[in-house]
């Protein structure tokens, strides 16, 4: 097929709406553009198609035999486009919410608010994908991203959540020998890091711990991390509002803390977004203020 010796789709449809309602205002009206646009539209395709589709008598117009057959094509074409878009635009709508997140953060945060989101919105249906890794988000597949970071994602928006200092953290009855003020004597210690990320090598190395050092560095999922080192099976860097809870009830004791800025970001592709993924963009957005 040669989509070049087809007429413009504008035309088409003028010459459409036209055939469907046998008015130059009509058809205007159901374009929503002028009635003179219409015929502008109409006499362009009649040169394009070197064939004339109306038979003018004054202000009577009426289609030709060519006309006609045009017409009966076009029908049969724009329902046939219209059943299929609307099919899949019903799928679309239909389609759970995927959401992509750390394992921890899905834990620790999203899960306990997740039932307020459902009491607001009982149709959405949802998966969440608990994964470290920067998925794409592509038409039909992940359509929102909860990332850690700076808001560098090239291609995407961003919206911060929550600003998250980090902090390493371990038992108190793994780190009471060592030196809070010694680096080197926790390499020592057995690290847990989230699978996917590599926060414990980033941390060793800014603070001067050469490569291989450490005794070892167990990589887990987020939500096994927080529970490793809860059950002191190693110290761990992570963000602090995952454990401000066993801070706090001296479950966890904090070595060391650093403030980057970073936050975690809600991250969406841009263009119009189905009702499914406002509504949830709007929730996130709101339940952040609250924390």
């Amino acid at each position: 097929m040669n989509w070049g010796q087809l007429p413009p789709m504008a035309a088409l449809r003028a010459f459409g709406a036209f055939a469907q309602t046998g008015s130059m205002t009509a058809a205007g009206a159901k374009l929503n553009v002028t009635h003179a646009a219409i015929s502008q539209q109409i006499r362009q395709l009649e040169a394009h198609l070197n064939v004339p589709l109306l038979e003018r008598h004054g202000k009577k117009l009426s289609l030709t035999e060519d006309g006609q057959a045009l017409a009966r094509t076009l029908d049969t074409a724009f329902s046939a486009i219209f059943e299929t878009v609307e099919q899949l635009t019903s799928q679309e709508q239909e389609r759970p919410l995927q959401i992509s997140c750390t394992s921890s953060f899905a834990a620790v945060w999203l899960m306990p608010r997740l039932a307020s989101f459902r009491q607001k919105h009982p149709d959405i249906s949802m998966m969440i994908d608990p994964n470290s890794a920067l998925v794409e988000l592509t038409p039909g597949g992940i359509d929102v991203a909860i990332r850690y970071g700076h808001s560098d994602w090239p291609g995407y928006l961003s919206n911060a959540l929550i600003h998250a200092p980090l902090a390493l953290v371990g038992t108190p009855d793994l780190v009471q020998n060592y030196q809070q003020d010694d680096p080197d004597s926790l390499a020592a210690l057995p690290w847990l890091n989230e699978f996917g990320t590599n926060e414990a090598s980033r941390w060793m190395k800014r603070h001067g711990i050469r490569a291989g050092k450490a005794k070892s560095i167990t990589n887990v999922p987020g939500n096994l991390v927080l529970e490793g080192i809860r059950s002191g099976q190693g110290v761990a860097m992570v963000t602090r509002m995952m454990v401000e809870d066993d801070i706090a009830a001296g479950r966890l004791s904090v070595l060391f803390e650093e403030d980057s800025g970073a936050s975690y970001h809600l991250v969406t592709r841009p263009g119009v977004q189905r009702p499914a993924l406002r509504a949830f963009c709007r929730w996130i957005l709101a339940e952040a203020t609250k924390t």
